[in-house]
């Protein structure tokens, strides 16, 4: 296994990482400016009311996008150990 293989595989792996995780991150930052903006406006100051929102938000993301988040994951790994062979020789 080379270098520039080796470089492949961790910059295949980061970029599936921040594909998958996109949906959930920019979610939960949108909820938690428009709750952060609420608070401000309405100078409530409580700390635990971004977690409920974002915990709705995060499992509505996961019902909608988990299929395609497991279905973009299972393809790399069926990918890498598909080129296991190639890697050795």
């Amino acid at each position: 296994m080379t270098d520039a293989q080796v470089l492949d595989l961790v910059r295949s792996g980061l970029v599936l990482g921040a594909k998958v995780s996109a949906p959930l991150l920019i979610a939960s930052l949108v909820v938690g400016v428009a709750i952060s903006l609420l608070q401000t406006v309405t100078q409530i100051q409580e700390m635990t009311l971004t977690f409920v929102p974002k915990l709705v938000v995060s499992a509505v993301i996961i019902l909608l996008a988990g299929n395609w988040m497991m279905h973009e994951m299972v393809t790399w790994v069926t990918n890498l150990w598909g080129g296991i062979p190639e890697m050795v020789s």
